[in-house]
């Protein structure tokens, strides 16, 4: 499966890896078990720095469509997408202008710095409290 992921509790930490041909229903899949093991408030890495084709547009907004509904589940934690191509860059623009939440959102150009910044943003707990 190209999108694969790994939780770690007590960081409160996803990290997420899209391989090449990504598809809506495998992201889907990875945001239905971010919900029902209630971690969506843990930040997040989503590399997709190996991935070799994108979702379509009209799957992007339907994505965004279902990740505006969220919020309903809870608090989001903080997201850094992990870019390595312009086409990834310009799908990670898109994706956070559609999605619009209520969360923090950086876009880089390797997993380094992005760990390095969500070390810098709250770790969340499920209950609610920080």
């Amino acid at each position: 499966m190209p999108v694969t992921w790994s939780t770690s509790h007590p960081d409160r930490l996803i990290v997420v890896v899209a391989e090449g041909a990504v598809t809506l229903q495998e992201i889907e899949q990875y945001l239905d078990a971010v919900i029902t093991s209630n971690t969506l408030c843990y930040r997040k890495i989503f590399d997709v720095t190996q991935a070799l084709e994108h979702p379509a547009d009209e799957d992007m907004m339907s994505l965004a469509a279902r990740i505006r509904a969220y919020p309903a589940f809870g608090r989001f934690g903080a997201l850094a997408i992990v870019v390595g191509s312009d086409r990834s860059r310009w799908m990670a623009r898109l994706y956070t202008e559609l999605a619009a939440v209520d969360r923090p959102i950086r876009t880089f150009r390797n997993r380094e710095a992005a760990h390095k910044w969500l070390d810098t943003q709250p770790r969340i707990d499920p209950s609610g409290d920080p």
